[in-house]
């Protein structure tokens, strides 16, 4: 490991402020970042420690809706009362993503903001946009079972690893950030995210110092919460392909994971599906939200993976509101 200097932050703005310095990153649980350090994938010069900031509180708003601080863990969040009972699809997300472990030091923002599970990317004797830019895409050539099939672009096939912001993203979720200014911010998760294009080393849309401060949740939508996560084996494994839905009589809303370099989720496919029917719903979902997919040889497999997944909820919703 490289040498770094540490600093405990005070206030989020002081946070922001020593973290706008180059090099500089924040670290919370570390459940990510230490391991890209012990690999020498990220290589700060400096860590600011967010454990002394109070953003550990999940407190309602004015509107009926929920805020949940960046540093709430993500044991706290599955298991708060309102979140199990107002937006199950999150505690099912979260319960599905990682052992206890992780969860006990993951954080609400640090879920957010971990890198792609992508073995080129964790490999830095293969060339990799992401890591390094301008140095290719070993995965285009290689293996590539597990890498998106929509959203990627010739520079990079990466997807997101996050079962937690597949959930936010269903939800409508707003992520509050707050600049080295003081100027806050709230963008939607499609805001948040960055598709790879050509500079895929830029995942998010944050400016340097910004600081994740939460996470606000919308007033509930009521529903049947489903969330139904594929992988190769049923112990802590990302997801082959994950589905997040929230379903209300005729009206589906869906968010995929392990397909895209974000959470997908894709308005019109919703809005398409709300007019079919039995399986018909299912198959208008899928055909509409990846018309644009460019899988691989190795991942085609995840399309009619999906639209049987897709099918998989929706009769598990189904049953859940007649019960």
């Amino acid at each position: 490991m490289r040498a770094f200097s540490y600093a405990r932050a005070e206030t989020p703005q002081a946070a922001a402020q020593a973290a706008e310095a180059p090099g500089t990153k924040f670290i919370a649980g570390g459940t990510n970042l230490l391991d890209l350090m012990k690999l020498d994938i990220e290589q700060p010069s400096r860590l600011i420690d967010l454990g002394p900031l109070d953003l550990r509180a999940v407190t309602d708003t004015p509107d009926g809706g929920l805020h949940v601080g960046a540093l709430v863990t993500n044991t706290d969040l599955a298991a708060h009362p309102r979140v199990k009972a107002d937006y199950a699809v999150l505690t099912r997300a979260i319960v599905a993503g990682a052992s206890g472990q992780i969860r006990n030091k993951a954080t609400t923002g640090g879920n957010l903001l971990q890198r792609a599970r992508c073995p080129y990317f964790y490999d830095t004797n293969l060339p990799c946009n992401k890591r390094d830019p301008g140095s290719g895409c070993a995965a285009l050539r290689g293996l590539s079972r597990t890498l998106a099939v929509v959203g990627t672009s010739d520079a990079c096939i990466a997807q997101h690893p996050s079962d937690m912001a597949v959930a936010l993203r269903v939800l409508d979720a707003t992520v509050n950030t707050l600049k080295p200014d003081g100027t806050p911010r709230a963008l939607t998760l499609d805001e948040f995210y960055r598709l790879p294009e050509d500079t895929p080393h830029l995942e998010t849309t944050l400016e340097p110092g910004e600081l994740i401060t939460g996470v606000t949740l919308p007033p509930p939508v009521g529903g049947t919460h489903v969330y139904r996560k594929v992988r190769d084996r049923a112990s802590y494994a990302f997801a082959l392909v994950s589905v997040a839905a929230i379903v209300n009589g005729p009206d589906v809303r869906v968010a995929f994971g392990g397909v895209a370099p974000r959470p997908w989720r894709v308005r019109d496919a919703e809005r398409a599906a709300a007019q079919a029917s039995g399986e018909a719903r299912a198959d208008t979902l899928i055909d509409r939200a990846f018309e644009g997919a460019r899988p691989t040889e190795q991942n085609a497999f995840k399309v009619p993976l999906l639209r049987r997944t897709v099918r998989a909820v929706l009769a598990q919703a189904a049953q859940e509101e007649q019960a």
